[in-house]
């Protein structure tokens, strides 16, 4: 028996905190640093790579052991909204709702150990949200224009595609409609398709495949070729128990003619005034998380722990690559995903209730949809009566 909707979008939110904790320890090391370091990370215990360091050198933070990041409490943000409005979402509430979480609703942030807005815990592209829309008043529709490209909106955008669950054109739509207050560019495109993605997976008889093809009939230049190129490798190398350094290393030489930050994704003094064509808006060009995280999806024939930790180990930005893959394939298989250990580390160590958060979500996202179905009847109802294959009058 397939899975319900509610075990649906609790493996949803679940594969959301679990990719984002795994890949915390470890962000923005190389793959081959993480093997020197780690060999391997499979489980959240993971020491953070550095936190020996002093506090003032690591911003005060801590990770590891289950903690999550702002992926997870973006995610959990833009539920809120949903539960606030109760209905689609555009621009305009990315001005209005999604500024209020991240600006005005204290929450306990897990790597500042307190009670703190979210904000204080943002990278400066999810600030551009309070800046665009709370202090420049922009149109909303306008509100990407101008910030860094990166993956920022597509870190969170998962709950729009369970909004349209089965219909991932609504759910690409939306999301350009809704990060469009946030993004722009292949930033923006890549929002729209992995909302799509996970729109995909609670299609009937969904598999991996079938995902990978909705997220290709809908992704637009870039973004898509992206992904087609990654995707191709990934077929190539499944079924034939690939080493995961040869897996990294083809994928990464894949996405590099779209996103050219290579292993060198930290930012510095030494990189201030140097001109560079990254973060900057181009048709040609992609983020690599998504198309990266769909690859290792389909190398490992979606299988949900594998596809996630091989995410996490290729290095750069290994939590969002943990949250997609995590996302789509969580809502592809369901609630036996969840394994109760890890679930219970996740819970304490960020003083969450996932799954009491993903129900409160589905309840929320069930009552849109059943709205969405009674007025498809209507429309239905209106076009029985007008003549659609009329010539006009004569």
């Amino acid at each position: 028996m397939p899975p319900s909707f509610h075990s649906r979008v609790r493996a949803m939110l679940y594969g959301v905190a679990l990719g984002d904790a795994l890949g915390a320890p470890v962000e923005k090391l190389s793959a081959a640093e993480i093997r020197e370091r780690y060999g391997r990370v499979d489980n959240l215990t993971a020491r953070w790579h550095k936190m020996d360091l002093p506090p003032e050198q690591r911003n005060g933070r801590v990770r590891g052991d289950g903690i999550i990041t702002d992926d997870t409490l973006m995610t959990l943000a833009l539920c809120s909204v949903y539960a606030q409005t109760g209905r689609h979402l555009d621009a305009w509430d990315m001005a209005d709702g999604m500024v209020r979480q991240i600006a005005w609703e204290p929450r306990w942030v897990p790597e500042l150990q307190r009670e703190a807005l979210l904000i204080d815990r943002l990278f400066y592209p999810e600030k551009w949200i309070f800046q665009r829309h709370q202090l420049s008043a922009c149109d909303p529709r306008q509100g990407g224009i101008g910030n860094m490209v990166n993956c920022g909106a597509a870190m969170y955008i998962t709950p729009i595609g369970v909004v349209n669950a089965a219909n991932p054109k609504a759910a690409y739509d939306e999301a350009i409609a809704f990060a469009s207050g946030h993004q722009e560019s292949y930033g923006l495109e890549a929002a729209g398709v992995l909302a799509a993605a996970v729109a995909a997976a609670f299609v009937p008889d969904a598999t991996i495949e079938t995902i990978i093809e909705t997220a290709l009939a809908l992704a637009k230049d870039g973004t898509r070729n992206a992904i087609a190129d990654i995707c191709d490798i990934a077929r190539a190398m499944r079924g034939t128990a690939p080493d995961h350094r040869a897996v990294v290393e083809r994928f990464h030489a894949a996405i590099a003619p779209y996103s050219p930050m290579g292993d060198d994704v930290n930012h510095s003094a030494a990189k201030a005034g140097r001109l560079t064509d990254a973060y900057q808006p181009s048709r040609l060009r992609a983020i690599e998380e998504l198309p990266l995280a769909l690859g290792f999806c389909l190398v490992n024939d979606g299988q949900f722990r594998p596809a996630i930790v091989d995410g996490i180990n290729s290095g750069r930005d290994t939590d969002s690559i943990g949250v997609m893959a995590g996302a789509i394939l969580g809502a592809l298989h369901g609630e036996d995903v969840i394994e109760p250990d890890d679930l219970d580390r996740l819970n304490g160590a960020n003083r969450l209730d996932l799954m009491a958060a993903a129900d409160a979500f589905a309840k929320t996202a069930a009552g849109i949809i059943g709205r969405d179905r009674v007025s498809a009847r209507e429309r239905d109802a209106a076009l029985t009566l007008l003549d659609l294959n009329s010539d006009g009058p004569n």
